[in-house]
């Protein structure tokens, strides 16, 4: 289940918040050549039990994380502030485009 979230959150609050809780793995810098690829790997990677992946509008890394969070406690999100959604493109795509602000990735 994928958390599409919509409501505008610093990135760097976001990210630092969530190291408090849980334990950042790894970060995938990428451009605009390695992207795919780059996504690949990270995809492979959060199918290990217990992770999720953090993806944010204008930040060209993908973030992988070991634990969990409750997100919406932690920023105080209501259902208008995100989309949940199984399909795996749609937190990429909307963040690409400028429709959403980050996305939870859980595998």
């Amino acid at each position: 289940m994928n958390k599409i979230i919509k409501k505008w959150i610093e990135p760097y609050v976001l990210l630092e918040t969530l190291k408090k809780d849980c334990e950042l793995v790894k970060d995938f810098t990428f451009d605009g050549f390695s992207k795919n690829e780059i996504k690949k790997e990270f995809l492979k990677q959060l199918k290990k039990e217990n992770t999720f992946g953090l993806y944010m509008k204008n930040v060209n890394k993908f973030y992988l994380f070991k634990g969990c969070v409750d997100i919406d406690k932690l920023f105080e999100l209501t259902s208008n502030d995100y989309e949940i959604t199984d399909k795996i493109e749609k937190p990429f795509e909307m963040i690409d485009m400028g429709k959403a602000e980050a996305g939870l990735i859980k595998l």
